[in-house]
């Protein structure tokens, strides 16, 4: 492994199981455990700590499969003090029970022992198509094949995963954890499809016309927005999501480091304050960039970043400059990016600049509703649901859940709202087979 790819290790090692077992035990088992309430999922927090704690890893699995498809990438990536861990009645007094490590620790444990298999039912209730493998298409997949539903994800990259593959850093989430994951969801039989783009290979209605009885459009907000503002087509100005794409091939050997739009040495800017934009500085600081500045128009109250990860950048020796708008970026004869003017709390400032990142938010691509008819979009391009079946698009038997419904949000957050479209999906085609039934 070459020194550019070391340096993209897990940040955050996992429990030894003395270490996970010792922190079980601190478990106050509360009578009504505030931290499942601070999980999206409603997942049974307290339960599966006191299985771990008396060293029953089997069960505590099994506990935690009830909610989660994902175990070993919400344990990694969750806004955790946000959540359950910030629920936690000792969490004030700073002694708050680490549930995302014992999360990620249960499920390494289970995938490295090869603990469980679910006793699976036949998969005769109905077929289910989903579009994109991303957190909410593995979700429903991975529901409703639990319930007996013969399904396959329909998946336009080489790899599943979606952004869990090649939008998150290696080191906050190894590629080799995602992998095992969605092993675990094939292993209840759902079948992938790759290389296959709804919308350009094959549409909602040759779908619906090989007999699925269902499909769910899972495929997140694929379109980076851009900056408008003077000179936002120079070269050197990238989207955050396609640094973190090619760096991601790139330590999979698929593409060689010049591909990578980040060069030794580069002073580089991130304009943004999420998760993304975090994790944009934090891989150009690993890509050798001499400086990283984030560039924030708001305060740091305001940025939208989990706070640990802001405060591991700062430790990484990302700078931040707050209350600092882009308004035009500067370039060279040749249409090359040499800096940002902006507008800063001293004054209008130019400042130099090799390379800038754009990490301002995404939206959806709109490839599927424009080949098919019948699925409504609101004026920014995000799919109109219904409350009743939950998650049904305005066209009958075609669902819709995930960032490309409920905005750009967390793993968890869109891992919620499948589970909610899931079991709509059940619902509907349990109703539509009754109703058929001469």
């Amino acid at each position: 492994m070459n020194e550019a790819k070391e340096t993209f290790r897990e940040v955050n090692e996992s429990f030894t199981t003395k270490e996970a077992i010792d922190e079980a035990k601190r478990c106050l088992n509360c009578k009504n455990p505030s931290c499942k309430k601070g999980c999206p999922i409603d997942n049974d927090i307290p339960d599966f700590i006191h299985q771990l704690s008396m060293g029953n890893m089997g069960d505590a699995m099994r506990i935690i499969n009830e909610k989660s498809n994902l175990p070993a990438i919400c344990g990694r990536v969750c806004p955790h003090e946000k959540q359950c861990q910030g629920h936690c009645v000792l969490y004030a007094k700073g002694k708050g029970i680490q549930i995302g490590k014992l999360e990620r620790f249960i499920a390494d444990f289970d995938t490295e022992m090869n603990l469980i298999r679910e006793k699976l039912p036949q998969k005769t209730r109905g077929k289910v198509a989903v579009i994109g493998s991303g957190p909410a298409g593995l979700t429903v997949a991975g529901d409703l094949a639990r319930q007996g539903f013969n399904v396959t994800i329909f998946e336009g990259q080489s790899e599943a995963g979606g952004v869990l593959m090649y939008g998150i850093p290696e080191y906050r989430l190894p590629k080799a954890v995602v992998t095992k994951e969605i092993q675990k969801i094939g292993a209840l039989g759902v079948n992938f499809i790759l290389n296959c783009l709804v919308g350009r290979d094959i549409t909602i209605d040759q779908l619906f016309q090989q007999g699925y009885d269902a499909i769910f459009i899972g495929t997140g907000t694929a379109l980076p927005k851009d900056l408008n503002v003077p000179g936002n087509t120079l070269r050197g100005i990238v989207q955050s999501s396609y640094l973190l794409h090619m760096v991601t091939i790139f330590n999979q050997n698929i593409v060689s480091r010049d591909a990578v739009p980040i060069h030794e040495g580069d002073r580089v800017a991130v304009i943004g304050c999420g998760n993304v934009a975090m994790d944009a500085a934090r891989t150009a600081v690993r890509m050798g960039a001499s400086s990283v500045t984030v560039l924030y128009h708001r305060t740091e109250a305001d940025m939208s970043a989990i706070p640990s990860e802001y405060q591991e950048a700062v430790k990484e020796g990302v700078k931040f400059m707050w209350k600092t708008s882009t308004k035009e970026f500067l370039g060279d004869g040749d249409g090359k990016v040499t800096g940002i003017r902006a507008e800063t709390p001293e004054g209008i400032q130019d400042l130099p600049f090799d390379c800038v990142l754009l990490a301002i938010g995404s939206r959806p691509a709109n490839r599927i509703v424009s080949t098919t008819t019948g699925i409504e979009v609101d004026e920014t391009g995000y799919v109109i649901v219904k409350e009743r079946p939950y998650g049904m698009t305005t066209r009958r038997g075609v669902f819709a859940g995930g960032d490309v419904v409920h905005r750009p949000h967390t793993v968890v957050l869109a891992m919620k709202a499948a589970k909610q479209v899931a079991a709509g999906i059940a619902q509907y085609v349990d109703a539509v087979k009754l109703l058929s039934i001469e």
